[in-house]
């Protein structure tokens, strides 16, 4: 990434992405954006018109016509980095892109390095590091849930909560501050009742963030659902349900899913990876036997584990002691009994009376939808609803940690009643790891690796 003591050049870059397309777009930003367009743009003299507009005509190199473009003008600080940016919008054919860009460059331009549009940006008070993020997370959100928090914190959301912790810290630490150009007076101006509310306020805040991250972490991830059982339990059946096409082989023949299979599934928002695996049993098959091996393998490191039996062929006894094994392995497991069409409901609910089982067919579909709901209510848990404020990003939740390691360190000076000097630097240390959040404290290595992992263009 470029220094920041040369970031008053121009940079250029497309913005769309590469291939055949019916548009393309590319994005100059820089205080000579303007001007390297209007040496390529005859039918306008750029320079003279005013921000937010859009002008039609053909762009040239040199005396070639390259294209018609539409050129959309944005001058600084009215603009996406906050510098004079001009985006030009020409047929999506990767020869024209490739000799627009390289006209640029002749004229005076750069190419942009990844997430440079955006670096720019927070650097030119557009957006803070928080809202730089969530930019990348939109770009990369997949589902309803992912997209909602990635809006919400480009707007601000998760920067204002944080602002006003911050404020708040802020304001105590002053006031304690104040008191040590008193000491010899043995005054206190910040009222130790209400810091100790304060501080105890803030810390609810800050665990409900850290224990938020679970779920934000699956909704920008994804969940692994191992779906385990003996051969001809109808997990192969299961998945093609699920996903409602035929993509494991199906057959009445034991362990003929010999490795697993992964496969995405979209339910209300959240993506869940379906892990078919290879019966589990006793093999003396070698292939067969690597497969049973990966299949534990995936249970123990899968976020839900799945458990599908055959009706007919367990009893309430060994289910019993599959469950304790299941649940010692890995404890966020789902009990299904597969096969319900075959023996009548109540039969079969009072066979396995006493466990939380759900009943389905996979061959009929029966109550798969509620299998689903099941999935979603697993990873949900009670705990809070799609619209809650969630921590997504793992740097956010270090730094969060930090803060919350912190604060006890604060409450327990007040316990202990500490010296206020050494109070204010407990305190300032807080206020540190929530700045490193929105950026308000960071470093030039720290941003260049955020902003790498951006696409080029944005």
């Amino acid at each position: 990434m470029a220094s920041y003591a040369h970031w008053d050049d121009t940079i250029v870059a497309l913005a769309t992405p590469h291939g055949v397309s019916a548009i393309g777009v590319i994005r100059l930003s820089g205080k000579n954006a303007i001007s390297i367009a209007d040496a390529m743009f005859p039918s306008k003299d750029l320079m003279e018109q005013a921000g937010n507009t859009i002008h039609v005509g053909l762009l040239l190199d040199n005396d070639e016509v390259l294209d018609e473009v539409v050129l959309s003008l944005f001058r600084a600080p009215r603009s996406y980095t906050g510098e004079d940016v001009v985006e030009i919008s020409c047929h999506g054919s990767p020869f024209i892109e490739e000799r627009i860009l390289k006209s640029c460059m002749a004229n005076g331009a750069r190419l942009a390095q990844p997430g440079e549009y955006t670096q720019r940006a927070y650097l030119k008070g557009k957006l803070d590091l928080t809202q730089a993020e969530a930019v990348a997370d939109l770009i990369a959100s997949n589902t309803k849930a992912s997209h909602h928090q990635a809006l919400h914190n480009i707007r601000g959301g998760f920067s204002s909560i944080l602002k006003s912790l911050r404020d708040e810290l802020i304001r105590f630490s002053a006031l304690i501050e104040l008191e040590l150009d008193f000491s010899q007076e043995d005054v206190e101006f910040a009222d130790r009742g209400q810091l100790r509310e304060l501080i105890h306020t803030i810390q609810v805040r800050v665990r409900d963030l850290l224990d938020s991250f679970r779920l934000g972490n699956v909704i920008r991830n994804g969940v692994s659902v191992a779906i385990v059982g003996k051969p001809n339990a109808g997990k192969s059946t299961l998945l093609n349900s699920l996903l409602n096409e035929n993509r494991a082989i199906v057959s009445e023949i034991p362990g003929t899913t010999r490795d697993t299979i992964e496969e995405l599934i979209n339910i209300d928002g959240i993506i869940f990876r379906l892990i078919d695996t290879a019966g589990i049993r006793q093999s003396e098959d070698e292939i067969e036997g690597f497969g049973i091996e990966r299949s534990l393998e995936k249970m123990r490191s899968a976020d839900i584990v799945l458990y599908l039996f055959d009706v007919q062929q367990e009893t309430a006894r060994s289910l019993d002691a599959i469950i304790a094994e299941l649940r010692d392995t890995n404890p966020n497991c789902l009990v299904v009994g597969n096969k319900s069409d075959v023996m009548d409901v109540s039969e079969v609910s009072a066979i396995f009376a006493g466990n939380d089982v759900l009943f389905i067919s996979a061959k009929t579909k029966h109550q798969i939808d509620v299998l689903k709901q099941r999935l979603v209510e697993k990873v949900l848990q009670g705990k809070m609803n799609m619209e809650s404020m969630l921590v997504t990003n793992a740097r956010h939740y270090e730094a969060l940690r930090s803060v919350a390691l912190t604060l006890d360190d604060v409450q327990k000076g007040m316990g202990d009643r500490i010296p206020g000097d050494l109070l204010a630097l407990d305190i300032r240390r807080a206020m540190h790891f929530l700045g490193e959040i929105t950026g308000e404290v960071t470093n030039e290595d720290q941003l260049d690796y955020i902003f790498s992992k951006f696409c080029i263009g944005k």
